[in-house]
């Protein structure tokens, strides 16, 4: 999200130059507004993603956004992209969830993560305030009630702090529910209307340690799971100049939180 202009074969490239992990990627477009790009089945970018892959040694972090909404057939709307993700050996997929009826989410969700598992992927359901799993607790309910085994809560440091959520509610889930975490920092005074949550949400974060977000007690009370750096500043700098900063700011706070050998994703 960072570079969020680069197609699946540039963002591996920048990322390896500037020293990343790993990546994930976007291989359904989150908004109308984003480039309609040839990335589901073996087509030639995601042939061209894999050969840089395999070159750089980066690993797919994750791939997105599986959207879970009333009219949803899973097997026939996500098979593409599973196929996908696990030709590009990703191991897990970001989940949202757009359907006010949580009791028939929660058995999409769980439909989505036992097919997902069948590609080697782990499902992670992310709460967001424009969704209709609007916090952490919301996510947390769902995923208890799907009891599905390949099921998991994505924490995004940005909701987390908008939904007044504390270290002490990240502690209480089930640690192998997390299976990584999204991390930037926040502008302050913090939003009250959903429009600029959604605003801040998708262009306006700030690269960890910049903003009011406490990122250091919030990894603290996670497992040592991969991290995924999620920060689409306003700055029209080169992406590899940003790729760079976002790094190096993701790396201190990281540091801070005595967790600084897992790994980092673009």
């Amino acid at each position: 999200m960072t570079v969020l202009e680069l197609g699946p074969p540039e963002l591996v490239a920048c990322a390896a130059e500037a020293g990343y992990d790993g990546v994930g990627l976007r291989l359904i477009r989150a908004t109308e507004q984003e480039p309609v790009r040839p990335t589901l089945g073996q087509t030639p970018t995601i042939l061209q993603t894999r050969r840089r892959l395999d070159a750089t040694g980066l690993f797919v972090l994750d791939v997105e956004v599986l959207r879970l909404r009333p009219d949803t057939r899973v097997r026939e709307e996500f098979g593409a992209v599973l196929e996908t993700a696990a030709y590009l050996g990703a191991g897990q997929a970001l989940v949202t969830g757009n359907d006010p009826d949580h009791s028939r989410l929660a058995d999409n969700l769980a439909e989505l993560a036992d097919f997902a598992a069948q590609f080697g992927v782990r499902a992670n359901l992310e709460p967001m305030p424009w969704t209709e799993v609007r916090d952490l607790a919301e996510a947390a309910s769902i995923v208890r009630a799907c009891r599905a085994d390949s099921v998991g809560v994505l924490v995004d440091a940005l909701h987390y702090d908008r939904s007044a959520t504390t270290p002490d509610d990240l502690a209480a889930l089930p640690a192998e529910w997390i299976n990584y975490v999204q991390i930037c920092d926040g502008l302050s005074p913090r939003p009250t209307s959903v429009d600029e949550l959604r605003f801040q949400g998708r262009t306006a974060r700030l690269l960890p340690g910049e903003g009011c977000i406490d990122l250091v007690d919030m990894l603290q009370a996670l497992p040592g799971v991969p991290v995924s750096i999620e920060a689409p500043v306003q700055w029209r700098a080169p992406a590899g100049v940003r790729a760079r900063a976002a790094l190096r700011a993701a790396r201190r706070v990281v540091g801070c939180a005595d967790a600084d050998r897992v790994a980092l994703s673009a």
